[in-house]
């Protein structure tokens, strides 16, 4: 276990040095969440100012769903993109000579992504508070699993990115930026499920996402803890989850047989 640990930390450290090497890198972390928070932010502050306490509490929901938002879009992205760094470079192939395993490159990524989120979201969570008045802890101590279920949504969306660029190539990377986005209107980040149409409805309630927001929503309306929607969304991710990492074993196998972690990417 020390020696995976070891091999963990080496990768995710390769990566680490990429970004204290490259200030555009940081920048581009939290480029992204301030200009979304920055956008939907004055887009919040006009219904507060016109409608009223209404508008305030659609503010808080406007607000609660940009920043929980980015957490899922920036833990896929920070895991895809890692995946892709590896491939840019030309260094897959490499890093399957040595000793490390498939799980503790995944591992490696998913730490990434955990630091990624945390540097990316800081700035945008400081503007929320001194520019809109928002506070996102203010949902209370449920804030963590939401949370925890957003990034295990963003996991495996990336597991099944990764799997794809491993199956088609260069070809498939485009969806490192797009599969998540493409998830957005299902995934109910702000407006209930509700004024979906009916057939649209069980789509979105077959992601964890839409139960998340669900969830926050009923929090900053009335603080009240909705345990259904946390279930569904626990249990949603655990079933995705294990999907993907199926699906993410077989590629990589199918890969590794016919010589793709060499050239892919060429």
């Amino acid at each position: 276990m020390t020696a995976s640990l070891r091999r963990i930390w080496g990768l995710m450290y390769r990566h680490i040095s990429l970004y204290r090497a490259s200030w555009p890198r940081l920048l581009e972390l939290a480029y992204w969440p301030t200009l979304q928070l920055c956008i939907w932010g004055f887009t919040a502050s006009f219904f507060a100012a016109r409608l009223g306490s209404p508008g305030t509490v659609a503010a808080g929901a406007l607000l609660g769903g940009v920043l929980l938002w980015e957490v899922a879009l920036r833990t896929q992205m920070g895991v895809a993109i890692g995946f892709l760094e590896e491939i840019w470079s030309r260094n897959l192939g490499h890093v399957f000579v040595s000793p490390l395993r498939p799980w503790e490159l995944v591992a490696a990524l998913v730490g990434m992504s955990a630091l990624r989120v945390a540097v990316g979201l800081a700035p945008a969570l400081l503007l929320a508070w001194v520019l809109y008045e928002f506070n996102i802890f203010g949902i209370g101590l449920v804030l963590i699993p939401f949370a925890i279920n957003l990034m295990a949504m963003g996991w495996w969306v990336a597991l099944g990115v990764v799997s794809l660029i491993l199956r088609h190539g260069a070809g498939a990377e485009a969806l490192a930026w797009s599969v998540l986005f493409g998830l957005t209107p299902f995934s109910a980040v702000f407006y209930p499920v509700s004024v979906l149409p009916k057939s649209v409805q069980p789509i979105a309630l077959a992601l964890p996402s839409a139960h998340v927001f669900e969830g926050m929503r009923a929090a900053l309306a009335d603080g009240r803890v909705a345990w259904d929607h946390l279930a569904w969304a626990t249990g949603l991710n655990i079933l995705w989850l294990l999907a993907a990492i199926l699906l993410f074993a077989q590629q990589f196998r199918a890969a590794r047989r016919r010589g793709a972690l060499l050239s892919i990417g060429e």
